[in-house]
């Protein structure tokens, strides 16, 4: 794995994901996300797409309420399509799994610094995505 810092396209594999979602058809962009999500939640053992599914979670996040732009010179040129909001669990979901994986990426980083960093990159992702408390009361329950 080429990892240069600890952004979440800031590696070589995720930098490839994103030349394959520029290369993609703008319909078929939220299928590759989707896909690469749902094999790192579903997948047992090493997880073989985890670098791909933080960048698709940062892609996710940065269309939720307080994420952060994908600005880096490696992710995608091109636009993402406006994700369905069931893609926010479904990369929360994948980032848990990754940070928890003490024996794949978590493991990876030569420098503790290093470590703790991308493991507070993965977190804010998570806090971005996790889902905005219910605003309106279910019940409204009079003594």
């Amino acid at each position: 794995m080429g990892t240069w810092a600890t952004g979440s396209f800031d590696n070589d594999t995720a930098a490839d994901f994103a030349d394959g979602l520029d290369d993609a058809k703008p319909e078929e962009r939220e299928a590759l996300i989707r896909g690469v999500l749902t094999r790192t939640v579903d997948a047992s053992g090493y997880l073989t797409e985890a670098e791909e599914a933080v960048a698709a979670a940062a892609l996710i996040a940065a269309q939720c309420p307080g994420g952060e732009p994908v600005d880096t010179s490696y992710g995608p040129e091109t636009p993402m399509p406006t994700f369905p909001s069931d893609l926010r669990s479904l990369a929360d979901e994948a980032l848990a799994r990754i940070v928890s994986d003490e024996s794949g990426l978590a493991s990876n980083w030569v420098d503790p610094r290093d470590g703790r960093q991308w493991r507070a990159t993965l977190n804010g992702l998570r806090a971005v995505l996790a889902p905005p408390p219910p605003t309106i009361p279910l019940f409204d329950i009079e003594p």
